[in-house]
């Protein structure tokens, strides 16, 4: 089995920044892609960025030049730095990751989400 923790959630004022972390533990032997999406109150998950195995990484318009995924691969852990936050980045952010098990099965896992609350 595999879990993917998140961390890093809270509340922050407009323009604030947060760092989101999202660690696979368990029975991994390889990860290819990585992702954060989110889900608003009333609305559909959408996904925020992705990178993949060979460090691409790819953004929603929306966060595009505010928001930056990384990876450390030895961690097996992806962040998320979220800069000049407005109040439409609030949502519960949720961890994505495609992971090969050691009996080479690959599964796509979800974190259990992190709360993301902006406002003044």
């Amino acid at each position: 089995q595999v879990q993917l923790v998140e961390s890093g959630g809270g509340l922050v004022q407009p323009g604030g920044s947060l760092r989101l972390s999202c660690a696979a533990s368990g029975n991994i032997f390889n990860i290819d892609a990585m992702g954060w999406y989110r889900q608003a109150p009333g609305k559909q998950r959408e996904l925020v960025a992705y990178t993949t195995g060979a460090g691409s990484t790819n953004y929603a318009d929306s966060v595009k030049g505010r928001f930056t995924i990384s990876r450390d691969n030895a961690k097996n852990t992806v962040y998320l730095q979220m800069n000049s936050l407005k109040p439409e980045d609030t949502a519960v952010y949720y961890c994505n990751a495609d992971i090969w098990t050691k009996e080479l099965s690959k599964v796509n896992y979800w974190g259990q989400g992190t709360q993301v609350t902006v406002s003044s």
